[in-house]
């Protein structure tokens, strides 16, 4: 599929999160190897509306890191009960953030490092019950439906990466369209 990169100025720029510190740069149509793989994303869509999450640090996507011995696939479930108390009916990835760590060592031990992915997807998701919020993890404050429109105007707003959020989640709505 042909994407106008120029469309997402920011999506495909390089850039350095100072929550890492890690530089990246999204990647479209990869699938990286399962042994480079530390995080992963969904944009999730309940019909044609795009569901986000509210934590103190505002707007935000639906995803995290692999626990040991655990495949992306089943982080994704795990986060979606965790953060949305959601069940993704389906997903397709549609790329990954190439990321280098520029810390001293890996965010934790079982994860790859300094080279790594974060992958990214979207998919029709389920929503059935308040998040999990476990304790070691983001707690979730809200779990919102939106127009797409309306979701990338409330994740804009989020700092240093609320762009890049806007982005992704209109690159999944293009490519699902696409593929529908």
């Amino acid at each position: 599929m042909v994407i106008d990169k120029t469309n997402f100025p920011h999506l495909f720029q390089e850039k350095t999160w100072s929550w890492g510190p890690i530089k990246t740069i999204f990647e479209l149509d990869v699938i990286p190897p399962l042994e480079l793989i530390s995080n992963v994303n969904i944009i999730p869509f309940v019909e044609n509306k795009c569901v986000i999450i509210r934590t103190d640090k505002g707007w935000g996507i639906i995803g995290g890191t692999l626990e040991p011995g655990e495949r992306y696939l089943e982080t994704l479930q795990r986060e979606l009960l965790e953060e949305a108390g959601a069940r993704f009916i389906n997903f397709e990835p549609i790329g990954a953030w190439h990321c280098h760590s520029l810390a001293d060592g890996p965010y934790r031990p079982h994860l790859p490092w300094p080279e790594f992915y974060r992958v990214v997807g979207f998919g029709d998701v389920e929503l059935f019950k308040k998040p999990e919020n476990p304790e070691d993890g983001e707690q979730i404050l809200e779990v919102g439906t939106f127009s797409l429109e309306e979701a990338c105007g409330l994740l804009t707003q989020r700092p240093d990466d609320g762009t890049e959020l806007a982005e992704i989640y209109r690159l999944a709505a293009l490519v699902r369209e696409k593929i529908n």
